[in-house]
């Protein structure tokens, strides 16, 4: 298909009143009318690539880390205005907040007119029609999803509607519209093929384990522990296709083991055809070449344990602050470039990298470079072209996580035991590369109690899943964002302190949802009440 660019006003509760242009992979009958488009027999695999095409955004993927403790946006436009939002000085007219809102419902919108028109398409095979129907309820579902997880209640659109009664739609309660999402999982689970069921040319599309995973997920996040417990369970016997973790964390994001056994959802890339240039944005600052977007915050580097299981404040850990990336969890190193680092460029060179004041280019004190002393490692494809432009996929869901959901799922109903342990975090560790028994066996912990369990269990997954989007809605599920996202954000120590590199505000009694934009209230009084203290 041949790449072209489409341009939409977004209007209404439903299209959001800000205009903006994504280039998307679609096809030439998007150039047809209405009356013509659906005639043609391509026009439900177009549509439907259209509706892949916005399921996710790279910038949002990339940026919501600097939503988090994880990192740190050094620029008030980068990532929507991620640094203001992470300030706690934005509302509804900040760029992010009315994006999300207009991303997500234009996604809606597009999966909605297709399945309006399928029945239209001539010659479509019944099998072909029911699986592609499919793959646009489970998108649907996948922008509902971000969209109550961001703002609560949320028009609920079903079906196609019109312009004016896109200026009168109400929003639904947030159970309303969880269920919803569920109830479709739940639906067109059977109908979606296996990831194995697929030909070659169609990797990549939604399967029945990405509907089961999404579910279980969603289950997660709303404290239904007993109940994502049994989904996550099915999904690790098999019951949605044969899931299993890769043999190496750090090839996981290489561009040559793409749709390997852990990914269970992607956000397909194809290099040339189908871009994102967001690598150019954490990686060392002579590599990159373009301003240092996003750097990791230290607090992300401390909580990676030692090699021995032990969080590097245990006085029997064995770390010393003059030595500190000694014996540490293998994917500090995978994620993080630090002071001392050694980093492959895209020629094949292998440099150190020196980010320490005063050391050359990507220290933290030269202009443009990072500000917390550390780059991302993570994702850095040495594949990309000369503007760093990368075609790699981006990883939504993968067997990581569904162990790490499982285990935290059993952790919070108290049921966290050895059994547990050895299905979720001992091989989640040994794939890491630990060898120590103390940091694989369960007995190294025993004693501890309920509650550590749960904070193991999720510093596991704080570093396992770095960088993948994760964390600022741990941290808000959790409900621990008041705790970890006030106050400075820390660097690199220099000299005798570690340096300043942010300050962040998050105020529970309203941060904790963003606000409808005020732009679509403008439009729709129907969408107020705003969320508390908005």
């Amino acid at each position: 298909m041949r790449i072209s660019k489409y341009c939409s006003i977004v209007l209404g509760a439903l299209l959001l009143g800000t205009a903006g242009c994504k280039k998307l992979d679609l096809g030439p009958s998007y150039q047809d009318t209405d009356l013509t488009f659906w005639e043609k027999p391509d026009a439900a695999e177009n549509s439907l690539n259209n509706v892949y095409a916005g399921m996710y955004s790279a910038d949002y993927y990339f940026f919501n880390e600097s939503l988090s403790d994880n990192s740190f946006s050094s620029s008030s436009v980068n990532g929507g205005q991620a640094q203001s939002i992470a300030a706690g000085a934005y509302d509804g007219r900040t760029n992010r907040v009315a994006g999300e809102w207009a991303f997500h419902f234009g996604g809606i919108r597009n999966a909605n007119n297709l399945l309006a028109n399928i029945d239209k398409v001539p010659g479509l095979d019944g099998g072909l029609k029911s699986r592609y129907i499919a793959e646009a309820r489970f998108i649907r579902a996948f922008h509902y999803f971000h969209l109550v997880t961001w703002y609560g209640n949320v028009p609920l659109i079903k079906n196609e509607i019109s312009y004016e009664e896109s200026f009168r739609i109400a929003r639904s309660p947030k159970a309303e519209v969880v269920n919803y999402v569920l109830t479709e999982l739940d639906e067109i689970t059977g109908t979606l093929p296996a990831k194995a069921d697929y030909p070659e040319a169609d990797k990549g599309r939604i399967t029945k384990g990405a509907a089961a995973a999404l579910k279980a997920k969603v289950l997660l996040y709303e404290s239904k522990w007993s109940e994502a417990a049994t989904v996550l369970e099915r999904i690790m016997n098999g019951t949605y296709g044969t899931y299993t973790l890769f043999n190496s964390y750090a090839g996981l994001f290489e561009a040559q083991n793409e749709n390997n056994s852990e990914v269970i959802l992607n956000m397909e890339f194809v290099p040339v055809h189908r871009t994102h240039s967001m690598q150019r944005f954490f990686i060392p600052f002579t590599e990159g070449t373009l301003i240092s977007g996003m750097a990791p915050s230290q607090s992300l580097v401390d909580d990676f344990i030692m090699t021995n299981g032990k969080g590097i404040n245990d006085a029997q850990s064995g770390y010393d602050a003059n030595d500190p990336f000694h014996n540490r969890d293998p994917r500090l190193e995978a994620t993080i470039i630090h002071d001392g680092s050694s980093f492959v460029t895209k020629r094949g060179e292998t440099v150190t990298i020196r980010t320490a004041p005063g050391t050359g280019d990507n220290a933290m004190d030269k202009a443009d470079a990072s500000k917390t002393g550390y780059y991302f490692r993570k994702y850095y494809d040495r594949t990309a072209d000369g503007n760093n432009n990368s075609g790699l996929n981006l990883i939504l869901i993968r067997y990581a996580d569904v162990l790490l959901m499982y285990a935290e799922a059993k952790a919070m109903q108290n049921q966290l035991d050895e059994a547990t342990w050895n299905k979720t975090i001992r091989p989640v560790r040994q794939r890491a590369g630990f060898t120590d028994p103390a940091a694989l066996n369960f007995s190294a912990y025993a004693g501890v109690g309920n509650a550590a369990l749960v904070n193991i269990v999720r510093r596991e997954r704080r570093c396992e899943m770095a960088l993948e989007s994760d964390r600022v809605f741990d941290i808000r599920r959790w409900k621990i964002a008041e705790t970890v996202m006030n106050g400075p954000l820390y660097g690199m120590k220099v000299g005798n302190a570690n340096v300043v590199a942010d300050r962040r505000v998050f105020n529970a009694a309203k941060h904790y949802l963003w606000p409808v934009p005020q732009a679509d209230i403008d439009m729709n009084q129907n969408l107020l009440p705003n969320n508390p203290n908005w």
